[in-house]
């Protein structure tokens, strides 16, 4: 499996403990397949490749992984159903889900493959995972984009620093790795905001702290008169109290939230009613949570997602919701992109919009943002956002992103 410069420098540590830091696209998976093989190339090798979720761990790797087995002959059972893979040298690979604490328990592994490990919480890996490499002195590859010096990742980074006989770490960006043409980098930067592309694309741990969403300012507020557009847009998040919704128009240049919709202790029964009430006569597309298709916040065992549809409403979303980091970076760029580009504005009507993005900040020490109540408004206008601006993370091998909709006749 031919590696680039940089994926070589890894592939040659021997350090029983390796970090790699990368921009997306960098080859990281090429490089996670490459090592599994090299480790089960020996007999009765046990090797984990593990993602945040199983979900991710199957969508990330599994077809490239037996695809690469077959061509070697070294395949001798692929089991579908727990997704893993037993050579004819009596090694076996299996796919874990870093969600599923048991399933990695009480095995002891020869190598491990930890993929956007800073999705996978520190207890899991100190305390579940670490263990299995213990008794049979086993090693442990960490690959991922950074995500703030607050995250644990970071400190994981460091390490090499404290233990350099065991660990070796690599920070390489996007373009090292020679998976993404020039151009697409260039796009990169006009698409996304300055701290997202030197996070994404250069591989840079930034500091997470103060504002949420930074790029915020004046020229977010939209002052020139909006007429109500026959279709609507609406992002809305479900929340027994409160119920959020922004309601927004596109244009050419972008979006435009002109009004919103704040119900406490309610459900979405009424948060239909007050939408009909406002908007009878309008096409009305909603992009809700993803959770939607099975929350129910009201009576009579349906799901809020069944109460949109029924109601006559188009509704667009992911299988599952997006990360939060994605939703604030795709709402972060449309308010302002590296290369200054601007898609997203709010009327001054909205005053829980503008709070929720003006206010919000971050937990102490960590990059998640806190949870005292701005978040409901803000979420709803993430999932808007990033459904129709998402930042794309997978354009170069043409992955599908797999979308969600419902239409009623």
């Amino acid at each position: 499996m031919p590696l680039s410069p940089a994926q070589k420098q890894i592939a040659d540590s021997e350090h029983r403990f390796r970090v790699l830091i990368s921009g997306r696209r960098f080859g990281k998976t090429h490089l996670a397949i490459r090592e599994m093989c090299k480790v089960a190339s020996k007999p009765d090798q046990k090797i984990f490749y593990i993602a945040p979720s199983y979900r991710m761990s199957k969508g990330i790797v599994w077809d490239q992984l037996k695809k690469k087995l077959r061509d070697l002959n070294w395949a001798k059972k692929i089991n579908e159903s727990d997704l893993s893979i037993r050579l004819v040298n009596g090694s076996s690979i299996s796919l874990k889900g870093a969600d599923n604490e048991d399933s990695l328990r009480g095995v002891g592994l020869d190598f491990v493959v930890l993929d956007e490990f800073a999705d996978i919480s520190q207890k899991a890996w100190g305390e579940v995972i670490r263990p299995t490499l213990s008794d049979t002195g086993g090693g442990a590859l960490f690959c991922g984009t950074p995500k703030g010096i607050g995250n644990w990742s970071y400190d994981l980074y460091q390490q090499a620093n404290i233990d350099p006989k065991n660990w070796k770490s690599f920070q390489f960006t996007t373009i090292q790795g020679q998976q993404v043409p020039e151009e697409e980098i260039v796009q990169a930067r006009n698409d996304l905001d300055d701290r997202t592309y030197r996070q994404e694309y250069e591989a840079s741990f930034e500091t997470y702290s103060g504002q949420v969403y930074f790029n915020y300012g004046p020229q977010t507020i939209y002052h020139e008169k909006i007429i109500t557009p026959k279709t609507i847009y609406i992002g809305m998040d479900f929340n027994i109290s409160p119920m959020s919704a922004c309601i927004a128009t596109r244009t050419e240049q972008g979006i435009i939230v002109f009004d919103e919709i704040v119900i406490y202790g309610s459900n979405t029964d009424e948060m239909v009613k007050e939408i009909r009430h406002r908007y009878p006569n309008n096409q009305i597309i909603i992009y809700p949570d993803s959770a939607s298709r099975q929350r129910k916040t009201s009576a009579g065992g349906r799901t809020d997602l069944s109460i949109l549809v029924n109601a006559g409403f188009q509704c667009l979303t992911r299988p599952t919701n997006p990360a939060i980091r994605d939703r604030i970076n795709a709402v972060n760029s449309s308010l302002k992109s590296a290369n200054g580009k601007q898609k997203l504005w709010i009327a001054p009507n909205c005053k829980n919009v503008i709070k929720s993005l003006s206010r919000q900040i971050y937990k102490e020490g960590s990059n998640q943002p806190a949870t005292d109540g701005l978040e409901h408004m803000a979420d709803a206008l993430g999932y808007m956002v990033e459904y129709i601006y998402p930042i794309r993370r997978n354009s170069i091998n043409n992955n599908k992103t797999t979308t969600w909709s419902m239409r009623t006749n």
